[in-house]
Parts: structure tokens; sequence; C-alpha cells
């Protein structure tokens, strides 16, 4: 009898394992293992504006981008806001290769920057890919953050990018090599042009070669230091008498200082010609069409330095400042690009358990154009956050 009952209890057991090694394996199909992964987070924010106020549907209203702070002797304007368009999700694969090699897939979504249901009723977002791209030994096929850029040199912000003004930021198709530190792409091209004596942006699309980014990362015992440069081709034909190429380039320099107690310093400048959508968020045009119907790439210069320290296990604040600088050709741009910009900092992250997450940050921003109007911002922003 007792054997009996053992026996019972054993092949119980041995059903729960199965039962529990199915259910670990569900993320797989075939070969491939799936993991989902993601996070759910709502922002609300109140920013006030010494000119003049943003317009309803404004996306500098869902997160800083300083080519939008009002500048333009309006009245001072205060607005709050919220939503919930950061959340993402992310799928990523791992396919095992007969010769023992991998292939690694992403694809990943989020609902920023993108149209669909207003603030009337429904309050809702079409998704958009932010990343979706393949990995197979040192090759990288698709779409994913642009090889100038650092990302983790970024600090930990509240907004979207925290440190808009000084670094380089952007996310497109590439075909990029590894090898160790060293990174070789050859990724998607776009100009972006400022009329003859300053309008509208003109979005060119006319380029015939890649952009080329070269980049090398050193990784240290006290953190690590990533040096890139941009080689691309600003081109732009209006089917009309305009059809001219000029050659842009930039270098970028990043990084981040491990200190003893736990905190860090983290780093990025970024200077060229032309380096256009690359810095900034666009806020300067990567050239000027000049009288003659050429074009002459427009120098910027951006950087921003944040601090991060650990108040406990559970607490964490982060302070940030990053500037731009912009060096228009005013007889060719106009008076009325940027010229400018700067913005500080200061919040304060609670981690009751590593999932959850919710903070409180302050910003202060300064933008001016060349015609001596300058705005500021003041914005103070609160989050709940669970990563998954």
């Amino acid at each position: 009898m007792k054997a009996t009952i053992k026996n019972s209890m054993l092949a119980v057991s041995l059903a729960l394992a199965a039962t529990n090694a199915t259910l670990a394996s569900a993320a797989a199909i075939g070969d491939t293992s799936v993991k989902f992964t993601g996070y759910i987070k709502a922002d609300a924010m109140v920013s006030n504006y010494s000119e003049g106020t943003l317009g309803s549907g404004s996306i500098g209203r869902d997160f800083y981008i300083p080519s939008l702070t009002p500048v333009s002797g309006g009245d001072e304007g205060t607005q709050f806001d919220s939503h919930i368009r950061q959340s993402r999700f992310r799928f990523s694969t791992n396919t095992p290769t007969a010769e023992g090699d991998e292939i690694k897939g992403v694809l990943e979504l989020d609902f920023i920057v993108t149209s669909g249901g207003d603030e009337r009723i429904s309050n809702s977002y079409t998704p958009r890919v932010r990343h979706a791209y393949i990995q197979y030994k040192e090759w990288l096929v698709g779409q994913t953050w642009t090889t100038f850029m650092d990302v983790g040199s970024l600090p930990e912000s509240l907004d979207f990018i925290g440190v808009t003004d000084g670094i380089s930021f952007g996310r497109q198709v590439m075909v990029r090599y590894t090898n160790g530190g060293l990174q070789l792409a050859l990724e998607n091209p776009e100009t972006t042009v400022t009329p003859n004596g300053g309008g509208s942006r003109i979005v060119a699309d006319d380029n015939a070669v890649p952009d080329f980014v070269a980049a090398y990362t050193s990784n240290q015992d006290w953190g690590y230091v990533k040096i890139a440069g941009l080689v691309r081709q600003l081109s732009y034909d209006d089917g009309s008498g305009i059809d001219a190429d000029e050659t842009s380039y930039g270098v970028a320099l990043s990084g981040k200082y491990k200190l003893s107690n736990g905190d860090d310093i983290r780093f990025m400048v970024n200077t060229g010609q032309g380096l256009g959508r690359y810095t900034a968020l666009n806020a300067s045009n990567g050239a000027v069409i000049t009288a003659d119907g050429d074009l002459e790439a427009i120098d910027s210069t951006g950087y921003a330095i944040a601090y991060r320290h650990l108040w406990n296990d559970r607490m964490r604040s982060s302070f940030m400042f990053s500037a731009l600088d912009i060096d228009n050709d005013t007889t060719l741009t106009g008076l009325s690009v940027t010229e400018s910009s700067y913005s500080a900092r200061a919040n304060l992250l609670y981690s009751p358990t590593k999932a959850l997450t919710f903070g409180a940050e302050y910003a202060f921003a300064h933008r001016e154009i060349e015609e001596g109007l300058e705005g500021d911002m003041n914005r103070l922003q609160v989050s709940a956050k669970y990563a998954f």
C-alpha cells in the first residue's frame, strides 16, 4: 500500500515537472526561442513657456524637442499633458544554426510620434516600428540606432531622451559590421535643406549613396569611451534648376565613467559640417541653398554631461545639462533659424521593486534664434513605469 502511494506521488511529481517544462518552452517555435519584453509607462507633465504655448497635437508636448521651444514673443502660457506613448513592446528571437552560430532577430514597437485618436474620447495611438533587424555572426541588417549614436551614454530620464540638445540621435536601416570594438556601417541617407533666405524645411530624399559611419568603443574597468566618424552626401534636386551635392562629415565622442561608490558620469559631444538630422532631432538642417543654387553645409556643435547618483538601492537621481550651437550663414538662412539651445534636468526615481519605477523630473530649456528672439520652457514631469 505504501509503495503504491509512493509510486502515485512520484507519477504526479513527474507529471507536474513535465507540465512546467512545457510551460517553460512555450516561448519556443521549433528551434527558435522567442522572448517578449517591454514596459508600460504613464507620464504627466506641466509645461510653462515664457513666449507662448505649443499647439494641440504638437509632439513637443509629449517630449522635449529643442527647436520647438516658442520664441514668438507671445504671452506666457502653461499646459498640462498626460499620455502613455512611451510604452513599448519588444520581440527578440534566437535561432541556432547547424554550424554552431546563432541568428538573432528583434522587432520593437511603441506609440510616440504617431497619429491616432484624440483626447476627447479614445486617446488611441498608432503603433510604430522602432527596431527591426537581423544579426548573424558579425553582421547586422535592418533598422536600429545609428552607429553614430551612443545609447549607453544616455542618462536615465523621464523625458523620451533628456539631453536632446547635445547628442546624436536616430534610427535607420543599415548594414553594419562589428568586430570587437570596431563598427563599420552603411546607413540610409536623407538630406534636410533650408531654402535660400529661409523658409520651411525641405526633405530632399535625393541621395545617391548611403551614409558611412565608423566607430570604435574601448571598454575599461572604469567604464568606456566611444569615438565615431560620419561621412555622407548632402543632395537636392528640385527638378527645375537646382541639382546640387555637398559632402558632410562629423565626429562624436562619448562614454561613461564609473565612480567607486556606484555613481557614474556620462558625456557626449558631436561636431561637424552638415550633421543636420543626426544631432538635436534636426534642430538645424544639413545644408542651405546658396544664391547660385548650390548647397552649403551648416556647421554645428552639441555636447551633454550627466551625473547619476545612487541614494540607496531603491532611489537614484540624474543631473543633466546639454547644449547646441549652430553656425548659420544668416545671409543664406535668414534670421528665423535656431542659433542655440540648452537644457538642464534633475530627477528623483524610486523603485520599490526591480520592475517598478516611480519618478519626478524638473527641466529647464532655453532657445534663441538668429533674429535675437529667445524663449524658455519650464517643465515638471512625473511618471510610473512597469518593465517586464
